[in-house]
């Protein structure tokens, strides 16, 4: 593929060398699909941070969203999510304690997962009777269980109550930036009057996550993140 250049157009007399070192290289970078700001050795433009507040929702097998809405039934999508193919669907499900207090709508997200799983608050926790283990998203084992009940039959789960672990999600790039990598901790500051630092955010990278924090409705309450003046992200010495 030809390449159009001050070089190859006959004007290298009229460059010092620096500058024709420097259109090479340009020029090797952009084949390689490199922005031409970091061709050039400017500096990267900080990402975009989003702080989402997750309130209580679950996740659902495909074998138990037929259970709990009738056979043949799938998620219906009714809202995109930050993160691209994430959704909250249409249904809802009735949740049950272990001392019969119960929340009567708790959204399904979707798409299914291979294990189902109730995320709450602290606060929702204590209405229910449930003594909610902090646990990343996924990490199930010996974690209480519930009764969920949809409006063609129930299911008991035998575990996967959590509060989730407050998390950050990225790409890659994103844990470049900031010199970070899977499973790493950072800070999250939001600035305001009831200005916060929160600790130990678990970082999650992986190849196509936007940047984004994942904090429970307690939290953001406690921070009044609605009305924050700014957020930061920090990373943990």
């Amino acid at each position: 593929m030809a390449i159009a250049s001050p070089i190859l157009n006959g004007h290298a007399a009229s460059l010092d060398r620096r500058s024709i070192e420097r259109i090479v290289r340009e020029i090797v970078l952009a084949s390689r699909g490199v922005p031409p700001s970091q061709a050039a050795g400017e500096p990267k433009a900080e990402p975009k941070l989003v702080v989402s507040i997750s309130a209580r929702h679950c996740h659902l097998t495909d074998e138990h969203v037929v259970k709990l809405f009738g056979p043949g039934s799938t998620l219906t999508p009714m809202k995109s999510l930050y993160q691209d193919g994430f959704y909250a669907a249409e249904q809802t499900v009735m949740l049950v304690g272990p001392k019969r207090k119960m929340l009567p709508t708790v959204r399904v997200l979707g798409p299914t997962r291979k294990a189902s799983q109730v995320e709450l608050a602290f606060t929702d926790g204590i209405s229910l009777g449930i003594d909610l283990p902090v646990r990343p998203s996924g990490k199930i084992a010996g974690t209480p269980g519930c009764v969920l009940v949809g409006p063609a039959g129930a299911i008991e789960l035998a575990e996967g109550v959590i509060r989730a672990e407050r998390h950050v999600h990225m790409s890659f790039a994103d844990a470049d930036f900031f010199g970070v990598k899977d499973g790493d901790r950072m800070s999250l500051a939001i600035k305001g009057s009831c200005g916060t630092v929160f600790r130990d955010l678990l970082v999650r990278a992986d190849a196509t996550s936007k940047l984004e924090v994942h904090i429970d409705t307690d939290e953001g309450n406690a921070a009044d993140l609605d009305h924050a003046a700014g957020v930061e992200l920090i990373r943990q010495t």
